[in-house]
């Protein structure tokens, strides 16, 4: 950027903005590259292209931005916001360099994956916060699923952990989380997140420290374990944070860094998306025992076999398995249980009990 388009630049900005929070832009190389470690690769590989997502919202901030403008803030700024995060917040949310280039790795890089999700939050948030209070769990611990996987209940790791909390096969057993070739809990919603919680429970109790318990829950129990005993006993996740797997290292600065985008994203010019289910009271859920393909829903209350898949992704084939002793979750569009519930006989008299039995040995296989 020439010198006379910056200085012009930078007074309009400082006739919009209030003296205290002036932003400067540096240039992009002067940005202190992020680590690529598996967090960052994953966030990257993420993509929506199967969601309904549409030209982004603009919220009302204060500020005056033109849209193709990436505000990045003095040091001073971020620290005073940060603070404001910080005294309300059981979290050590620091504000340090590795913090502050993450920061700037979502504001200049992944802009487009935080409009994403401040659009899906609308229908997550509501469900992570009720959980979060049935166990009386810090609020911020949403956010860690944005971390996990960009809110994308069909995210999948290269070590094989899936879901909105990328649990692996064995730690989502623990928390009684079914996995096989038609069902896997660990992209449901409701019980994914039940099982983080307690999973956050019982890391509290060992721990009693927030930031190690973000360390345990991305490295386990044993990483960080080792990581105490190598800083002599000291239990602080900076003092520590030198002895924890790479990986680890960085878990903690990008949790705050996402925790200060969600809170200052209209700060930095980043506009909520739209999204075709954005909102949680929009769905409601059902419990059943008959077996249903999506496509048979799909012709009898007219509704996408796609949107059925997203509201439904722990159904691995889009078929719904047949149980007289189990009931298994179907979420529909508010405006459609009454109509499926009006149509559902038909379907169910249409099976003889031989049929049915048919249907749930063709599940168990």
């Amino acid at each position: 950027m020439k010198l006379s388009a910056l200085l012009l630049f930078l007074f309009f900005i400082s006739s919009s903005l209030d003296a205290k929070n002036k932003i400067y832009i540096p240039e992009i190389d002067s940005i202190t590259s992020v680590n690529h470690i598996d967090i960052i690769d994953l966030i990257d590989s993420l993509y929506f292209s199967t969601l309904d997502y549409k030209n982004p919202i603009k919220q009302k901030s204060g500020y005056i931005f033109s849209s193709d403008s990436i505000p990045i803030y003095d040091d001073k700024v971020y620290m005073e916001r940060m603070h404001a995060l910080n005294v309300v917040s059981p979290f050590d949310l620091q504000f340090n360099e590795d913090v502050k280039n993450y920061i700037l790795y979502f504001t200049k890089r992944q802009s487009s994956m935080i409009s994403r999700v401040l659009a899906m939050q609308s229908l997550y948030f509501p469900i992570f916060e009720e959980l979060l209070d049935k166990y009386q769990l810090p609020q911020e611990l949403k956010y860690l699923a944005i971390v996990e996987s960009s809110l994308n209940t069909n995210a999948t790791s290269r070590a094989g952990a899936v879901g909105l909390w990328q649990f692996m096969p064995g730690t989502g057993q623990d928390y009684g989380l079914t996995c096989n070739s038609k069902l896997d809990d660990r992209r449901n919603v409701w019980a994914a997140t039940d099982a983080a919680c307690r999973h956050f429970v019982n890391l509290y109790n060992v721990y009693h420290d927030w930031n190690l318990v973000l360390a345990a829950y991305n490295s386990g129990a044993g990483n960080v374990n080792k990581a105490i005993k190598r800083a002599d006993s000291i239990t602080d996740y900076w003092t520590i944070r030198q002895y924890l797997p790479g990986e680890t290292r960085n878990y903690v600065p990008i949790f705050i860094a996402i925790n200060y985008m969600m809170n200052y994203s209209m700060e930095h010019n980043i506009p909520k998306a739209y999204f075709a289910i954005d909102n949680f009271n929009s769905l409601d859920t059902l419990y059943i025992n008959e077996k249903y393909t999506f496509q048979e829903i799909s012709d009898l209350i007219d509704i996408p076999v796609s949107k059925l898949e997203l509201m439904n992704p722990q159904y691995r084939k889009d078929v719904i398995p047949a149980s007289e002793s189990n009931k298994f979750m179907l979420t529909l569009p508010v405006d459609k249980i009454s109509e499926f519930l009006k149509y559902k006989k038909e379907v169910v008299s249409s099976l003889t009990s031989k049929e049915f039995e048919t249907a749930k040995l063709v599940d168990s296989k």
